[in-house]
């Protein structure tokens, strides 16, 4: 057994894909490239490849971390040279290591995730101090509902920073560092809207996992 940990980016012609069909985009050209995969056991074997943390549609990443068991040693230069060319444009192998098979997973050890976040400006919006307006609440109640469900929880807590990264005269860019653990996971654009922000952000972009 051998185990690889693969950084990619996803841009924005597979933005809108959904982490299954991501998923089924790497089996499909890791079997291509002759990457002997190994499998889980049980009545329904799938190839051991965990990402960190799904990415959300719409979303593109430059940090995405992803762990690959193998049945058969390979170094990452022979990966990279078998891989990259059954990769579709959008998909870029950044980095590839070898990862102790013992090592505990990238889920276990995910705390938070950063993001740069576009927003469309209104005329006399004064951004930071909205950002230091939300930061400086001790809670802040939300509910988000999806499909038939709907949930409570305090978004203020899934919250560790927020920054202005930059600003011009119509947009502005939103640098943010979110929570993404067992004990929650914050989300971007709601974020945007609790700073005021009605319309979905013009881009997402996470820029980095930050592990334990």
């Amino acid at each position: 057994m051998h185990r690889l940990r693969v950084k990619f980016s996803r841009g924005e012609q597979l933005k809108f894909i959904s982490h299954l069909d991501l998923m089924r985009l790497w089996e499909r050209a890791l079997r291509r490239a002759g990457i002997a995969l190994a499998y889980s056991e049980g009545f329904s074997p799938h190839p051991r490849i965990s990402l960190a943390a799904p990415l959300a549609v719409g979303v593109i990443s430059h940090a995405e971390m992803m762990d690959i068991f193998l049945e058969q040693r390979i170094s990452p230069t022979t990966f990279l040279v078998k891989v990259r060319p059954q990769l579709p444009d959008g998909i870029e192998i950044i980095e590839v290591s070898v990862v102790p098979l013992q090592e505990p997973s990238l889920q276990a050890r995910l705390h938070f995730a950063e993001y740069v976040v576009t927003v469309q400006l209104s005329t006399g919006q004064a951004l930071q101090e909205k950002i230091k307006e939300l930061l400086a609440r001790e809670s802040l109640p939300w509910h988000h509902v999806r499909d038939t469900s709907e949930k409570f929880y305090d978004l203020r807590a899934l919250i560790d920073e927020l920054w202005l990264e930059e600003q011009q005269k119509d947009t502005a860019k939103i640098g943010m560092r979110l929570r993404c653990d067992a004990s929650g996971t914050g989300r971007p654009e709601q974020v945007a809207r609790a700073l005021g922000f009605e319309d979905f952000p013009i881009s997402i972009e996470r820029t980095s996992l930050i592990f334990a």
